[in-house]
């Protein structure tokens, strides 16, 4: 079976795009056929590329994001996805109020699936932890992959 994952954030520079590349290149080593994509809440980076620091420190890390694209959140995403990961609270609660009425796609928190104490993976573009918001990324996409084996 398909899985088809949508992670979240705000403006879908940071911290989304680097869960999409981290949990498509963890899912194809484990041998699990997801379908995995990424966008944000806002508008405002729609057509950019992933911000010059978050591609430098994935690429540190063995993640390519250089093909990504921001995008923002459609409508059509709540029927196209079987799950939809939120980076933090906000994210959450800005999904929940642009769901369609009728749809029951699952919206969770994407940290929580590290297994540790994370509620959320803090924004990097404000941080500048771009490095420990990879690897908070990184342990989420491994508690996922385990969770769906």
């Amino acid at each position: 079976m398909t899985h088809r994952i949508l992670i979240v954030c705000l403006g879908n520079i940071c911290r989304s795009p680097t869960a999409e590349a981290i949990l498509r290149q963890k899912a194809e080593a484990a041998g699990l056929k997801l379908e995995i994509d990424s966008a944000g809440t806002g508008d405002w980076h729609i057509g950019e590329p992933p911000y010059p620091a978050m591609i430098d420190a994935a690429k540190t890390a063995g993640y390519d994001l250089s093909a990504l694209r921001a995008r923002q959140v459609t409508p059509a995403d709540f029927d196209r996805f079987d799950l939809i990961l939120a980076a933090d609270p906000q994210n959450l609660a800005d999904l929940e109020a642009m769901r369609p009425p009728g749809n029951l796609t699952p919206i969770e928190l994407f940290a929580p699936y590290a297994n540790g104490p994370d509620t959320e993976v803090p924004d990097p573009y404000h941080t500048r932890d771009f490095d420990g918001a990879l690897a908070l990324i990184e342990r989420a996409s491994d508690g996922l992959i385990a969770q769906l084996q």
